[in-house]
C-alpha cells in the first residue's frame, strides 16, 4: 500500500508540475506559390537556355556570393563590411539581447529562492493595551535567517509558451541579422559597380574631350586657311565645352558612391580613397534562382517573418492561460532566535510550506480583450509574412526580367554604338574633304557620345541587376542556419 501510495503521489506531482498547454497548436502559414518563376519560363527569350531551375548539383550561391563577380577589390571591401559595419554590430548586439531573454524567461521554470537575514530590536510603549495585561512587556528582539522559496506550477503552459516565444524571437532576430548582412553587402556591391561605371564614364568623357579638342584645332586650321567659316570653330568649341561639363559632372556621382562605400566599411569618408579603375566589359555571372517554393527557405527576411508568426501563436496561448487558476507553491525555512547565542540552535529552526491557488473572478473583460488582441496580432503577423514572401517573388521576377531584357538590349546597343562611331568617322572625313559642313560632324559626335555612354550604362544596369538578383534569392543563406535554441 505504501508503494502504491508513493507511486500515485509521484504521478500526481509529475502531472501537477508538467501541466498542459492551452492555446492553438502552431502550423506554418501557407503562401501563394507558382511552380516556376514566370521570367525564366520557356519562350520568353532566345537566351532562355541560360536560365534553368537550380538543382542540388548546380553551382549554388555560396555565403561569400560577391566572389562570383571575380573582382579582388570588391572582395576585399566586402570582408571589411563583415568586420566593421556598425549596423551589423548593432544587429549582432540585438541578437545577444534576445538570447539573454531566453535565459531570463527559462528561469521561471525553476523555483526562486531568496534570503533576507535581519537583526531587529523593538521597544513597545508602556501605555500600549495588552489583552491580557499580564503579557505586557517593554519590547522584543529577533535574530532571523530565513530562506524563502516561490514556484509557479506551469499548469497551463504559460511559462513554457513564454520560453518558446523568446526562442522564436531569438531565431527571428538571428534572421534579421542575416537580412541586414545581406542588404549591406548587396548595397556595397551595388555602390561599387556604380562607382566603376562612373570611372568608365569618366574615361570615355576624358577621351571625348581630347577628341573634341583635336576637332577645335582642325576647324581653327581650316578657318585660318580659308576652307571653313568661323562658325565651324564656334560649333566645335561649344561641343568641347559641353563635353567638359559632362566630364566634370560625372565626378559628383563618383564622389558620393565613394563616400557611401567608406561608411559601409566603417571608415570616415575623409580617410578613404578608392583609386579609379574603369571597368572593362565583364562577364555577367550565372545565378541559380531555384523555384518559388525554395525561396521560402532561402530568404532570411521570410524566415524572420515565419518565426514571428510562431511567436504570435505562443502569445495567444499565454493570453488564454490567464483564464485559468494560477498555482503557486511557497516555502520558508530558517532560524529565528532572540539572542546571538541561541540564533542558530536546532530548537530555533522554523519552516512552513503550502500551495496557493488564485483565480481572477472579474476583470471587466481585460483578459478577453488581451486574448482578442493577441489573435489580431497573429493575423497581422501572418499577413506580413505572406506579403514578405510575395515581395520576394516580385524581386526575383523583376531582376530576372531585367537581366533577360538587358542582355538583348546590350547586343542592340553594341550595334548602335558601332554604327554611330562609323558614321562619325565618315562625316569627319567628308568635312576634312570639304564635302559636308561641320554641323554634320557635330550631330554625329552627339549621337556617338550618347550611344557610347548608353553602352556603359546598360552594363552598369546589368551588374546592378545581378547584385539585386543574388540579394532577392537570399545570397546563399538557408533556413537551416537559424540557431537551434
Amino acid at each position: 500500500m505504501k508503494t502504491r501510495f508513493a507511486s500515485i503521489s509521484l504521478a500526481l506531482m509529475t502531472l501537477m508540475l508538467s501541466g498542459c498547454m492551452v492555446g492553438p497548436k502552431y502550423a506554418k502559414p501557407t503562401t501563394p506559390l507558382a511552380p516556376a518563376f514566370k521570367e525564366q519560363s520557356p519562350g520568353t527569350s532566345q537566351s532562355d537556355s541560360e536560365w534553368k531551375t537550380a538543382t542540388p548539383s548546380d553551382g549554388v550561391i555560396r555565403s561569400n556570393w560577391w566572389e562570383i563577380f571575380g573582382d579582388p577589390q570588391l572582395n576585399a571591401l566586402e570582408e571589411q563590411v563583415t568586420s566593421a559595419n556598425q549596423n551589423l554590430k548593432s544587429a549582432e548586439a540585438r541578437l545577444r539581447e534576445a538570447r539573454a531573454m531566453i535565459r531570463f524567461n527559462r528561469a521561471s521554470l525553476f523555483p526562486t529562492i531568496s534570503t533576507a537575514p535581519s537583526v531587529s530590536n523593538e521597544r513597545f510603549s508602556a501605555n500600549q493595551p495588552y489583552f491580557p495585561s499580564s503579557l505586557a512587556n517593554n519590547g522584543s528582539g529577533d535574530f532571523n535567517l530565513p530562506f524563502d522559496l516561490s514556484y509557479e506550477v506551469d499548469l497551463w503552459g504559460r511559462v513554457r509558451r513564454t520560453v518558446n516565444a523568446s526562442r522564436e524571437e531569438t531565431q527571428a532576430t538571428a534572421a534579421d541579422l542575416q537580412t541586414a548582412s545581406l542588404s549591406l553587402h548587396a548595397e556595397l556591391a551595388f555602390d561599387y559597380f556604380e562607382l566603376r561605371s562612373a570611372d568608365a564614364q569618366k574615361q570615355l568623357l576624358d577621351d571625348t574631350v581630347k577628341a573634341y579638342t583635336d576637332a577645335v584645332v582642325l576647324t581653327q586650321n581650316r578657318f585660318e586657311g580659308g576652307a571653313a567659316p568661323k562658325s565651324d570653330v564656334a560649333q566645335a568649341q561649344t561641343q568641347l565645352d559641353a563635353a567638359q561639363v559632362q566630364d566634370t559632372d560625372v565626378t559628383v556621382a563618383r564622389a558620393q558612391f565613394e563616400h557611401a562605400i567608406a561608411t559601409l566599411i566603417g571608415q570616415p569618408p575623409a580617410k578613404f580613397t578608392l583609386s579609379a579603375a574603369p571597368q572593362t566589359k565583364v562577364e555577367i555571372p550565372s545565378i541559380p534562382v531555384g523555384v518559388p517554393s525554395t525561396l521560402l527557405e532561402r530568404r532570411p527576411d521570410i524566415a524572420a517573418g515565419e518565426r514571428r508568426v510562431a511567436e504570435a501563436n505562443e502569445q495567444i496561448g499565454i493570453a488564454r492561460a490567464a483564464f485559468f487558476p494560477t498555482l503557486m507553491i511557497g516555502a520558508s525555512a530558517g532560524f529565528q532566535g532572540n539572542t546571538v547565542t541561541n540564533w542558530l540552535n536546532w530548537p530555533s529552526r522554523m519552516w512552513g510550506v503550502g500551495p496557493q491557488l488564485s483565480e481572477t473572478l472579474f476583470d471587466a473583460g481585460r483578459r478577453r480583450a488581451t486574448s482578442e488582441a493577441t489573435q489580431a496580432n497573429f493575423d497581422a503577423t501572418v499577413a506580413t509574412y505572406r506579403q514578405t514572401a510575395l515581395t520576394a517573388f516580385q524581386e526575383v521576377e523583376d531582376n530576372l526580367a531585367t537581366l533577360r531584357i538587358l542582355e538583348s538590349e546590350a547586343e542592340q546597343q553594341h550595334r548602335a554604338t558601332a554604327s554611330a562611331e562609323e558614321s562619325l568617322q565618315l562625316f569627319t572625313n567628308r568635312y576634312q574633304g570639304g564635302v559636308d559642313n561641320y554641323l554634320q560632324v557635330i550631330t554625329a559626335q552627339t549621337i556617338a557620345l550618347a550611344n557610347e555612354r548608353n553602352d556603359i550604362d546598360i552594363q552598369r544596369r546589368r551588374m546592378d541587376a545581378s547584385v539585386l538578383l543574388v540579394k532577392a534569392v537570399g545570397g546563399g543563406w538557408k533556413v537551416s542556419q537559424l540557431p537551434k535554441l
